[in-house]
C-alpha cells in the first residue's frame, strides 16, 4: 500500500548541538563515518535518518521526511498535476539510490526516495 516513510533528515545550523540534543532527550546514536559531511541517525527501529549542515539555499533549519516510491519521474509529475511544488529534481546518491524534494500545496516540503 502506498510509499511508507523511509527516512527523515534534519538540516541544522549546528549539527554537533542537534545530536547532543537528539542523542539525551531520545537516546539516538549518531555515524558521521558513513558518508562525508552527512552524519547517519540511529534510531533503534526503521526509519532512521540522518543530519547535516543547513545548506546556503534551504531557507532555515528543518527537518524533512522522505517517502518510498518506485518511480520519482512519475511521482514528481503528480506533484505538478496536484499543485505541488518541485524544488529539487531526481538527483542521485552514489551506490544508494535516487532521491527529489517537492513541497504539497500549503508549502509543505517533503522528500521521495527510491533505491538502487
Amino acid at each position: 500500500m502506498g510509499s511508507p516513510l523511509c527516512h527523515f533528515e534534519f538540516l541544522s545550523d549546528d549539527p554537533k548541538k542537534c545530536k547532543q540534543f537528539y542523542g539525551s532527550v531520545l537516546g539516538w546514536e549518531f555515524n558521521d563515518r558513513s558518508f562525508p559531511g552527512y552524519t547517519m541517525i540511529k534510531t533503534g527501529s526503521e526509519p532512521e535518518g540522518g543530519l547535516m549542515k543547513r545548506p546556503d539555499e534551504a531557507p532555515g533549519p528543518c527537518m524533512t521526511v522522505y517517502f518510498l516510491v518506485d518511480d520519482i519521474a512519475a511521482t514528481l509529475e503528480k506533484v505538478r498535476a496536484g499543485g505541488g511544488t518541485v524544488h529539487k529534481g531526481e538527483t542521485e546518491i552514489p551506490k544508494v539510490g535516487w532521491y527529489a524534494i517537492a513541497s504539497d500545496p500549503e508549502g509543505i516540503p517533503f522528500g521521495i526516495f527510491k533505491g538502487r
